[in-house]
């Protein structure tokens, strides 16, 4: 054999290995899974094999033991073609199957199958139901699982169906109604083809679980937050904004939000400083469905001031979109300053009009005169008390010039008032009595003139009224004024102090006058005071404060025959 044949003959073995090569590599096909039930029949035809009696099929258990299997159709798991028939299932049937299919072109393909067995009492099982039935249609489809109902279709079988396994009279076709589907028609519902081989009946099933969804009204995306185009912010500190969408009842679907800064949405922004939280609620009883993107800024910065943030919204028909910017809060430190400044001009035009009160009441008066003043017809502004009797020169001194030149001067000289005054403007030879009584009713306030002595009891409740003679002034002065302010009300009283009233205070008062002490404390006259004559003086303002508002016409006193 010369070099040219063996040549010829190498490069012929060579071809002869890569054809059988070439005739004897198989293409796999993705591995399909199915869960069945103990003690019932599988019906399997590989889901890319058309035409299951064309070409050469071999079925072998590839895992966990590896065997062949038979063809034969007495045994309990056998081929035929590309069908593949498990009878009365039992657990050591789990495992994984192969088909090996050489077409009539001489290709190869592999088709692989997973069986797991349960026990019938997982037969409420989700892993042994082929999906749900899941939408908001008023009329549920529930289609029988395409491996029972290819098997129904292949050997026909007839279809029962069973709801949480109970049986349904009356559906016997591979797809079934739910007509005007509620609450309650919520459950498992599964489809039993049942057929004959070999004069046996055996049947194949297949479970879709029904969750039962309220009909869905879409409306037009209202936002509801935000409503306003700015949002206050304080620099360096924590914000979160609110972006929330209404899609209408039930409105799960294409119902979202979130949010843009300047048009890029944030989940394309890679910064740590930005984080966002979406949610979707249902709420009850009103079905309302809300959409909700939170953007959290963990530090607002200068930055955030100058973006645009929008907060965009979609829903089945169409989306909307609401743009916010960030705005500086105004500093509250002016308001607390403004406020502060207002609260001391508060207070101290308080104290002002408290210190001030007699002053300013006294301005005001001329201009805001009193009807019932003007009405008033008598004829004396007040009428004086005071008694003389029993006293030390000193203040016998001090209550004769007060009486005769200090009250006269102010308050009838500088300001206008008429006073009655005992042994000034009583006549000699009138009747005590009678004209006590009777100036008394024509005075407006009756002035007492407290002086140390003036609480001697005797000289003032047991001193004869038929004596004046004896004295300036009589107990009968006393008891008629005190008559007409206590129970008669006709007149007010002004108590003035002269000097200190000693150890025992005034406990040694009559108790009528203690009672007119207890509701106005007396006025004490400064004498040592420079300004104790002066009209103006603080003293004097005080008793211009107690008398009438308008002083009485003065008149000609008619002569008492």
């Amino acid at each position: 054999m010369d070099a040219f044949q063996l040549l010829l003959l190498v490069v012929v073995v060579i071809s002869t290995c890569k054809w059988k090569s070439e005739a004897t590599s198989c293409v796999d096909s993705d591995k399909e899974k199915y869960n069945l039930l103990e003690g019932e029949a599988f019906y399997f035809i590989p889901y890319d094999v058309i035409e299951p009696n064309d070409g050469e099929f071999t079925w072998f258990k590839s895992s966990p033991q590896s065997r062949n299997i038979s063809s034969k159709e007495t045994e309990r798991v056998y081929y035929h073609g590309g069908a593949l028939f498990f009878f009365d299932i039992l657990p050591t049937d789990a495992g994984n199957y192969t088909c090996q299919e050489i077409s009539l072109t001489g290709e190869c393909y592999n088709h692989h199958v997973e069986i797991c067995v349960f026990n019938t009492s997982f037969r409420a099982d989700e892993k042994l139901t082929y999906g749900e039935v899941k939408n908001s249609d008023g009329n549920k489809e529930i289609e029988c699982p395409r491996v029972v109902s290819d098997t129904c279709e292949a050997l026909t079988g007839n279809f029962t169906w069973y709801k949480d396994f109970i049986l349904l009279p009356g559906e016997h076709e591979a797809i079934m109604w739910v007509e005007n589907a509620a609450k309650h028609d919520e459950g498992i519902y599964t489809c039993i083809c049942t057929w004959r081989h070999n004069h046996k009946v055996y049947n194949s099933s297949g479970s879709r679980r029904l969750i039962f969804q309220e009909t869905a009204f879409f409306s037009d995306a209202n936002i509801l937050s935000p409503t306003n185009k700015v949002q206050f912010a304080d620099e360096g500190s924590e914000l979160k904004l609110n972006c929330s969408v209404y899609c209408g009842k039930n409105a799960t679907r294409k119902c979202d939000a979130s949010w843009n800064i300047n048009g890029i949405p944030v989940i394309n922004i890679d910064s740590n400083r930005y984080n966002q939280a979406t949610n979707l609620v249902i709420e009850n009883p009103s079905k309302n469905t809300i959409a909700t993107s939170i953007l959290m800024i963990k530090k607002v910065s200068a930055k955030d001031f100058e973006d645009k943030f929008e907060c965009s919204v979609t829903n089945f028909y169409r989306g909307n979109r609401a743009t916010l910017t960030l705005q500086r809060r105004a500093s509250i430190i002016p308001l607390v300053i403004g406020g502060v400044c207002v609260l001391f001009f508060c207070v101290f035009a308080a104290m002002l009009v408290k210190f001030f009160a007699i002053d300013l009441a006294l301005f005001f008066r001329p201009y805001l005169p009193l009807s019932k003043h003007n009405e008033d017809k008598r004829i004396y502004d007040a009428y004086v008390v005071y008694q003389m009797q029993k006293k030390d020169k000193a203040t016998e001194e001090t209550l004769s010039r007060f009486i005769t030149k200090i009250l006269p001067t102010v308050l009838e000289n500088k300001c206008g008032y008429r006073l009655f005054i005992h042994g000034r403007d009583d006549i000699p030879g009138e009747d005590r009595l009678e004209l006590v009584e009777d100036c008394m009713k024509q005075s407006r306030r009756l002035m007492v003139i407290l002086t140390p002595g003036s609480e001697s009891g005797p000289e003032i409740t047991d001193q004869c009224p038929a004596s004046p003679q004896t004295a300036i002034l009589g107990g009968f002065d006393w008891q008629v004024g005190l008559h007409h302010a206590l129970i008669q009300r006709e007149m007010s009283v002004i108590l003035i102090q002269l000097g200190n009233t000693g150890p025992q205070g005034y406990t040694n008062f009559p108790p009528g006058l203690q009672h007119l002490i207890l509701k106005s404390a007396p006025l004490r006259w400064p004498e040592s005071s420079r300004g104790a004559a002066a009209w103006n003086s603080r003293f004097w303002k005080r008793v211009r404060y107690l008398m009438p508002v308008t002083p009485a016409t003065k008149r000609t006193q008619p002569a008492i025959v």
